[in-house]
């Protein structure tokens, strides 16, 4: 019955919105899909999102329990990129296949998409205040790893360029609101002086984040394109099988008994490829159709596998 549940309740509403993402293009011949997609990424980075980090950094109070969530999904996080190094770069699985191809595969299976689809299975399982876990790991561990050891990886795995040919990453990181409202929450927190009616204010408004980001991602995914290639799926079978196993199993190693917080990092790492694969692929020459392919195979395979990691045992 839990999975009946999950399917109708989290997994109804997140498919109809990617659907529609999906479709909006073809009901409306006349939409500039590129540029609405700009746009409503715009409007998430620099409102929607913001407002939700805000709400949670104000209201959270940090403990060495929470902060177990990006431990655990970053050890999942470094071992999916080993294994991901051995299939892509070691093994035949990628012998024929270009640089930048193995360095957009291993971004995309290493980092999943833990906020937008993550909290809205965190919240069936434990509550609307489950959101704090996608968010202090995003905050604490996707978004450092992903600019430091993502960028590392798709400029000497991938594109081989210099450092001189780029702007500069911790300029532009360092310029998005994400992580200074995040910060700007905290700081509010533990000086006392965040107000509540606020607070709730900015986490009303933060709801329409992941609607949206879901709605961008059915825009997104290349849905005539959708060839099932050996790496694409090795890779996609890494991110959603083998990393929330490898977390698992992590969190009974070091942590006993399990709490709620061990739990909620299991389900971050069954997430599929998030869509930052794809800004990462452009930005550094990487193979962009591969992370699009990676993103759109992990995401329909997600409604699979969730269940399917549900029903082992590994998130319950």
């Amino acid at each position: 019955m839990q999975i009946i549940h999950l399917m109708i309740e989290v997994m109804l509403p997140l498919s109809l919105l990617v659907g529609a993402g999906a479709v909006w293009p073809l009901l409306f011949p006349d939409t500039d899909v590129e540029a609405m997609r700009s746009q409503l990424n715009r409007l998430v980075l620099y409102l929607f999102f913001p407002c939700i980090l805000f709400a949670v950094g104000a209201s959270t109070r940090v403990t060495t329990e929470l902060l177990a969530v990006p431990l655990l999904v970053g050890l999942g996080t470094l071992g999916s990129g080993a294994l991901l190094y051995v299939l892509l770069y070691v093994s035949p699985l990628g012998r024929n296949l270009a640089d930048p191809t193995r360095a957009a595969l291993m971004i995309g299976g290493m980092w999943g998409n833990t906020f937008n689809l993550g909290a809205p299975v965190l919240m069936f399982f434990f509550g609307r205040d489950a959101v704090r876990y996608a968010v202090f790991n995003d905050m604490l561990m996707t978004m450092p790893f992903v600019w430091t050891l993502g960028v590392l990886i798709a400029t000497r795995l991938g594109s081989h360029g210099s450092a001189a040919s780029y702007p500069s990453v911790w300029r532009v990181v360092f310029s998005i609101p994400l992580l200074w409202a995040f910060g700007a929450g905290l700081a509010l927190q533990y000086t006392g002086l965040a107000y509540a009616p606020l607070v709730n204010a900015a986490h009303m408004i933060g709801q329409a984040t992941i609607p949206l980001v879901l709605f961008v991602l059915g825009m997104t995914i290349p849905w005539r394109n959708l060839t099932p290639r050996p790496e694409i799926l090795a890779a996609a079978g890494v991110k959603l099988l083998f990393a929330p196993l490898l977390v698992a199993l992590a969190a009974r190693c070091l942590f006993e008994p399990l709490t709620e917080a061990h739990l909620a990092a299991s389900i971050e790492a069954t997430t599929p490829a998030m869509m930052t694969v794809l800004l990462l692929a452009e930005r550094f020459r990487l193979d962009s159709a591969a992370a699009a392919l990676l993103i759109g195979w992990s995401t329909i395979l997600f409604w699979l596998t969730l269940p399917l990691t549900l029903a082992l045992g590994l998130i319950h």
